[in-house]
Order: C-alpha cells, then structure tokens, then sequence
C-alpha cells in the first residue's frame, strides 16, 4: 500500500507498521538474550565443565561486544544501508545463536556468545533508524517506537521467564534457538517489508575511531563489572581509568574529523542532550531489579520460575505504560507526563522501602509495579526525541549513542547500587552472625546473603536459622537503601526533565525547529525502494 500524504508528511501504510513487526520480533529477542542466561548458567556450568571463571565469561563476553560496537554499528548502518546491515547482523545471529545451542566446550560457547553480542549491536540502531525512516508522521513515529520499546525493555525482563519455562522441559542449548527462527522470518520479510536507506555523502568509516571506540568503551563496562561483583580493586579501577583516557583520545579525534565515526554535534539540542541524560539516569536504576530478583529467590525462598513470575505484573505494567505513553502525550506536553509518572516511580521506590523479610511481598509487588509504569514514560518518549531530533542520515548513530548510554549506565548501575547494598548489608551483619564460626564461613557470610545461605545449610538447625534470619534482614536493609538512591535519582531526573523539555509540545503539534528537524530530509542523502 502507498504512503498517503498527509499535510506536509507521510502516513504509514499496512507495509511498514507489518515492517514494524518484524523489526521488533528481532528488538525482543535480543533482551531475552541478555538475561535469559542467568537461569541456563547453572546447566551450562555441569555440561560443558566450565569452571567459574569461564561461566562469568558466557554471561558477560555477550554484553561487552554488544556495548562495544553499538556506536560502530550505528554508524556503519547509515553509511552502508541500514537494512542491509541489519539483515547481515539478522544473518550473523543466527549462526551464532545454532553454533552456541550446540557448543561442546566453554571456549565454543564464549566464542559463540561474543558474536552474538556483535550481531545484537546492528540491531538496536539500525531498527530505530529504520523506523525513523518508515515513520514520518510525528505521531505514527512516536507511537511505533512506543511499540518496539516494549518488545525491546520487556524482553529482559521476561528473559528469566522465558528460559525457566523452556529449562523445565528442554535441554540449556534450547535457550539459544529461540533466535534462529525470529531472524529468519527477517531475513525472508525484511527485503520485502523494509526500505533501504544510507547517506552516500557520509564518508568512509574511519577505523581509528572505530578502534579507540572499542579500546575506551570494553574496559570501562569490564571494570564496572568487575568492581559489581567483587568490590573496588585495582585493576579493574586502572583499566575503567584507561577506558576514560582513550575515550577523551575518541571524543576529540571525533571533533576534528569531518566525517566523524560519532558526531557530538546532536548533543547541542537541549531536547536531544536532556532526553540522552534522561534514559542514562533511568538505566541507572535498573540495579534495583537485581535486589528485587534476590530477595525474591534467597528471602521468601522462591525458585527462579516462581521469582520471575512474581515479577511479572511490574513486566506488564511497564509494557502498558510504554504502548500508551505516546498516545497520552498526544494531549499531555511530555514534560508533564514523564515528570508524574517519575512521581510514581518514586512512590514506588518508597513502596519498596517498606518490604519486611517476613511480610514483604504485597509492598514488593505495588512497588515494582509503580516502579515499572512510572517509568514507562521516559523511555519511550526520550527515544523519539533523540531519533525525531537527528537529521535522517544521523539516525543511526543517534540510536547508538542512546544504546551505548543505556549499556554504560546498567553497567554503572549494577557497580554503584550493589556496592551501596554491600556496604549495608556487611555493617548490618558484622553484630548477626553467631559466635565460634569458622574464619571461612564468617567471611562468606559478611560477602553476600548467597554465601550466608549456602553456610546456614551445613550448620545446625538453630545456628543455621539465626544466621539466615540475620542475612535476610541485612539483605533487606540493603534493598531499603538502594531503592531509596533510585528515588532520588527518580527526582532528579524530574527536574532535569522539567526544565529541559519544559518547550516540547504535545506530539503532533506544531513547534518551532523541531518538526523541521525531524521531517525534513538532509541533501545529499537516499532513500531507496524496496
């Protein structure tokens, strides 16, 4: 069906939103893929014979190439076509994902995962520059993007979902084929659903900058990791310090350069910049997920299913909050709207502040569900304002630059929150645990409520208890003060919002600059047909 005028801009037919969904089968399952593995780890351990340090490789090799060449992908889409390079990515992870199903060693699968990560990197960017290019219409646009954020931010949480139905009753490697026939439906739909488009007066790609990008962004993730999981040590510290130093290197090569790998020159939009700062703030929050996820298997005793299904009304509000939120801001200025519902985060985050050890659930579940739809919002909105607000042939890297934020603040997010929930929880327990234990199990009982758990199983019933019930309580004091930091992050980025965007008027509506920005297309640049 043919675009049909409408005033000064296109309105999408029947072909590109059957496009749309085919862009966010692909959106979905790239986040099932980043925290499906959480659960399928412990088979993999016992199959492959992979020792500890190789299961933390399996998890992390994924993330860190999937952050790693964002900002390359996003760039290189523009340049060489973005629907040819999502279907060579589409291409990739299928291979990739049938090569880790069946892998025979944890050297095979590391491998397996990395280009996974790498593939994954082509689709975030080049679907939202694709949407941007199918989209035209303001609010069709806004909308569309609502939908695919709530395949993309949903999948991740439905992720431990997901994989415990499917380790129930299939082997780990299943898991992974969930990808294979996902990206064949876009590789046989895609040329025939998806435009083309590429900027011919871009310029080559410049591969010192794609080199620095990588050399700045792999040690910083791998040293927020690093201090996430075992606390502030020196190398990772130096190695996050090496990453700040190439990255100062990257930023002003990409200044000087006329056909920069990632052009700064966006960040000069008010709308762009708070919107950036926004999602990075929100992201940052995300660390809170994983205490929740604790406290729902190592507190109240659940299996992972049982967790992740409790979790599941927050995963459906934020999903609903995501898919209306363009509608709502229609008729509400988006400051309005992400600034009420980042209230609601907050209430939610106070909410969570109330979880007991005995009697935590009911606040648990409230809270993470006003968690979710509160911050629904933001997201959703923030992206279409850093796409709409990029010229066409910068789409791509406007999408990469907003993908790398978010990669870098769960990263951070993940590192700060767990070292504020670690410091609570080893004051709290240094007074809870019982006399005469052994050195070993008093340090692993002061390291996490995990260890403690392990340690209460081989003492007697009364020790044992008293030890547990000391480590859920500190745990849970822990929880307290991280959701207390993420709703003071929640205000701050109100007021960061509020005045920022404080011009932006409801979609659809006329504003000065920033329709112009959006619709118009930059000279030089090609759209192709199908």
């Amino acid at each position: 069906m043919k675009n049909a005028l409408h005033g000064n801009e296109m309105k999408a037919g029947i072909m590109e939103w059957t496009g749309l969904a085919v862009l966010a089968l692909p959106a979905l399952l790239v986040s099932i893929d980043l925290s499906v593995m959480i659960l399928a780890l412990p088979h993999i351990g016992v199959d492959l014979g992979a020792d500890s340090a190789q299961q933390l490789w399996i998890i992390d090799i994924y993330g860190f190439m999937l952050a790693g060449f964002l900002i390359t992908m996003g760039t290189l889409g523009d340049r060489i076509g973005r629907r040819k390079l999502l279907l060579i990515g589409g291409s990739a992870f299928m291979i990739a994902s049938i090569l880790a199903a069946f892998s025979q060693s944890a050297e095979m699968l590391i491998a397996a995962r990395a280009i996974l990560g790498i593939a994954g990197a082509t689709v975030s960017p080049s679907t939202l520059a694709l949407i941007s290019n199918m989209f035209r219409d303001h609010k069709q646009r806004s909308f569309a993007i609502g939908i695919w954020l709530t395949c993309s931010m949903g999948g991740m949480a439905l992720g431990p979902v997901v994989g415990g139905i499917m380790l129930d009753y299939f082997w780990w490697g299943s898991v992974f084929l969930l990808g294979v026939p996902v990206m064949l439906l876009l590789l046989i739909t895609g040329p025939m659903l998806l435009p083309e488009y590429r900027h011919p007066e871009s310029g080559r790609l410049d591969l010192i900058s794609v080199a620095l990008s990588l050399v700045a962004i792999l040690p910083i993730i791998y040293g927020l990791k690093e201090i996430a999981k075992y606390g502030l040590q020196m190398v990772p510290a130096l190695l996050m310090l090496a990453g700040v130093v190439l990255g100062t290197v990257f930023v002003s090569r990409q200044r000087r350069l006329t056909n920069p790998l990632l052009d700064l020159r966006l960040l000069a939009s008010p709308g762009f910049s708070a919107a950036l700062g926004g999602m990075f703030g929100i992201t940052l929050t995300g660390g809170t997920l994983l205490f929740i996820a604790q406290y729902l298997q190592f507190v109240q005793g659940m299996s992972p299913l049982q967790a992740g299904l409790y979790t599941l009304p927050g995963v459906i509000a934020s999903m609903v909050g995501m898919f209306f939120s363009p509608l709502i801001a229609r008729r509400i200025r988006p400051a309005r709207l992400i600034g009420t519902g980042l209230l609601i985060s907050t209430m939610g985050c106070f909410l969570l502040t109330q979880v007991g050890v005995e009697s935590g659930l009911t606040f648990l579940v409230l809270g993470y569900i006003c968690f979710n739809i509160g911050a629904a919002p933001l997201p959703s909105l923030s992206s279409d304002l850093v796409i709409g607000s990029a010229p066409p042939e910068k789409a791509g890297s406007a999408a990469s630059m907003l993908q790398t934020s978010g990669e870098f603040a769960f990263a951070l997010g993940i590192a700060v929150f767990g070292s504020i929930g670690t410091v609570v929880y080893r004051s709290q327990m240094a007074n809870s645990i019982p006399a005469d234990l052994p050195a070993s199990a008093v340090q692993a009982s002061r390291d996490s409520l995990a260890g403690a758990t392990a340690i209460a199983e081989g003492l007697s019933e009364q020790v044992g208890k008293t030890l547990l019930t000391g480590a859920r309580e500190a745990f849970t004091s822990g929880m307290h003060a991280v959701a207390a930091a993420s709703g003071a992050i929640m205000l701050a980025i109100i007021v960061l919002i509020v005045t920022q965007l404080r011009h932006v008027r409801p979609i659809g509506k006329t504003q000065s600059n920033q329709a112009d920005s959006i619709t118009e297309v930059a000279p030089g640049a090609t759209k192709e047909s199908n």
